[in-house]
């Protein structure tokens, strides 16, 4: 009896010897799955990935006329690879954003911006439109920069923090494409306009190089997202949160893109057909969006994200207004029409950053595909918006009609915010 108490004794004590050791097996695997968050980049390589995410889009303007001559082609052929770099923009943006969910945010980086490289080369060394369109298409793989970059932000900082640090990158996404044609003009002028993709070709190697050096994986679970797809986009539509957010950035990408189009149109006339200040006055919206960007990042530690977005949508539908206003009573000045447009660019940049931290909060596991996802529909949205608006502009190019079509924008996007703010308040399912 004492010999089956020995032996029962020494049982337990060999079972529980067995647990803590598989315990132990267990804490170790499960710590190793789990990834220590990453340090965040430094605020200038953020602002230098987003800035060359957006640099390429119009820095090659002015040569437009030059390439068209350097292939003896038509300029209607040259002009063609404005319309294609926007949509396999918004293609590589949805793509992207799933792909650094699936495979971590790292990689594509690296990937993208290593395509970037190759294609600038070949642009500059294209012997006909046709390779230089081909180039020029491929070229679009750097916006993938744009939404890993957002998800790397918020993936590496508090939701609020988020919304500081969002800010602070989108003042490179702001001033990128406002220097970006005069530069492009400068080394046309200098050097000849293959140099600017020379240049192009340079600028990603010393992102490709930091990005080496600064970014780490900051995915919690690289790999982990092996669904389909589709299915990943249908959770993602699936969320009035989402929608609400993006719908409002859809809107006021819209107030931007119908500025763009129909400023030098009625506004052209008043500068004495000079257009350097026309050009100084239309940046002053891209000014004003680095100014929102800024006040976004004071705004986070005080209010909530869809107030701030409230704000935001009020502050540009209030100046638009005013602007309106002042037209319908008298003549308005030129400068006073800028200044209304300038709410664009500040509820622009204070709404940004706001979007892009809610699209991300609603799954965790599907940031990179929720944010590349919102990035297509804004800048899809966008471009819908202003082409609809075209249609009055240009059968009555005034300046009471562009501030009409503006403020009706922005309306939209203020509705939206709204919803956001409705949707805010439900409790999480």
């Amino acid at each position: 009896m004492a010999t089956r108490f020995f032996s029962g004794g020494q049982t337990d004590r060999l079972r529980r010897t067995r647990t803590s050791a598989g315990r132990k097996r267990s804490g170790m695997s499960m710590s190793s799955d789990i990834r220590k968050p990453a340090a965040p980049p430094r605020p200038a390589f953020l602002v230098l990935l987003t800035a060359i995410s957006v640099l390429p889009v119009n820095i090659y303007l002015p040569a437009l006329p030059n390439i068209a001559a350097a292939f003896d082609a038509d300029f209607a052929s040259v002009n063609l690879s404005v319309a294609v770099y926007a949509v396999a923009t918004a293609l590589i943006e949805i793509i992207a954003g799933a792909l650094s969910d699936r495979y971590g945010r790292r990689p594509v980086v690296l990937t993208s911006v290593s395509i970037f490289i190759v294609a600038s080369i070949g642009c500059a060394l294209a012997p006909g439109i046709g390779i230089f369109l081909v180039c020029r298409t491929f070229q679009a793989a750097i916006a993938a920069c744009f939404s890993v970059a957002m998800v790397v932000i918020r993936e590496t900082s508090g939701e609020r923090e988020a919304v500081r640090r969002i800010g602070l990158a989108g003042m490179g996404w702001a001033l990128a494409p406002m220097l970006g044609p005069t530069l492009g003009g400068i080394l046309d002028e200098l050097f000849g306009w293959r140099t600017i993709f020379v240049v192009l070709a340079l600028l990603g190697g010393t992102v490709l190089i930091a990005s080496m050096r600064q970014l780490k994986e900051t995915s919690p679970h690289p790999g982990a997202s092996k669904g389909r797809l589709l299915s990943s986009f249908r959770r993602i539509l699936g969320s009035p949160r989402f929608w609400a957010y993006t719908l409002c950035m859809a809107c006021s990408t819209g107030t931007l893109y119908v500025f763009l189009g129909g400023a030098p149109l009625v506004m052209g006339d008043h500068f004495g057909g000079s257009s350097v200040a026309l050009g100084l006055c239309m940046a002053m919206v891209p000014g004003g969006f680095v100014l929102g960007s800024y006040l976004a990042g004071i705004c986070a530690s005080r209010f909530f994200r869809s107030h701030i977005l409230l704000y935001a949508r009020v502050l540009t539908c209030g100046g638009l207004l005013a602007g309106l206003v002042l037209a319908t009573l008298h003549d308005i000045h030129a400068l006073a029409f800028f200044s209304s447009c300038l709410f664009i660019g500040m509820g622009n940049g204070l709404t940004a950053p706001v979007v892009n931290v809610a699209v991300m909060a609603e799954r965790a596991d599907l940031a990179g595909t929720a944010t590349g996802l919102s990035a297509a529909m804004s800048i899809g949205g966008g471009a819908l918006i202003s082409s609809v608006a075209g249609l009055p502009l240009g059968a009555a190019g005034s300046v009471r009609t562009l501030l009409a079509l503006l403020l009706t924008s922005a309306s939209l996007a203020l509705l939206a915010a709204i919803c956001a703010a409705l949707v805010d308040r439900r409790p999480p399912a």
